[in-house]
């Protein structure tokens, strides 16, 4: 479900056998395809002018850089539920309200979780970015500061923070 502390990302169950699904793809049959796709374009001739041969192996590059993010989410993965706050704390796994500058009018809510736990209800945000980062650990009612893509820092405030339960 979600990335916590020590590189452990808690998943789902349905999340986890769908990235397994997807790495045994990318493993199998879409490196078959891959390869295929690489020696036909080999056999058109000269490969320094050959678009398809090149596109083909920029697909094999993006495809290899998957396997390789997948195995190390899956190795780390623990199924289930990632412990969830009781006292309000902001942790993975919950759906948070914050305030921007403390303006109860403009307010977003999140889900803090993994990419790969992505929801269509619910936006998400990583534990990693810089808007996750910086409310972990915060309490409702509290104030949390992050940094801006352009090195400044704003301030949020906690309004609330559930479990999902999606």
């Amino acid at each position: 479900m979600t990335q916590t502390s020590e590189n452990v990302t808690w998943l789902t169950q349905e999340a986890y056998n769908k990235l397994k699904d997807e790495l045994e793809y990318l493993t199998g049959p879409a490196r078959t395809e891959i390869a295929a796709k690489i020696a036909a374009a080999r056999e058109e001739g000269d490969l320094r002018e050959n678009g398809g041969y090149h596109a083909a192996k920029e697909e094999q590059g993006k495809q290899e850089l998957r396997v390789r993010q997948l195995t190390q989410l899956l190795e780390n993965a623990q199924v289930g539920e990632a412990p969830a706050s009781d006292d309000g704390t902001v942790a993975p796994g919950m759906v948070v309200t914050i305030a921007f500058d403390g303006d109860e009018d403009d307010t977003m809510t999140f889900l803090l979780a993994s990419r790969e736990y992505a929801s269509s209800d619910v936006e998400t945000y990583s534990p990693q970015s810089p808007l996750g980062s910086g409310v972990i650990g915060h309490k409702v009612g509290e104030n949390a500061q992050y940094e801006l893509p352009n090195g400044k820092k704003a301030t949020v405030k906690i309004l609330k923070a559930e479990p999902y339960s999606g």
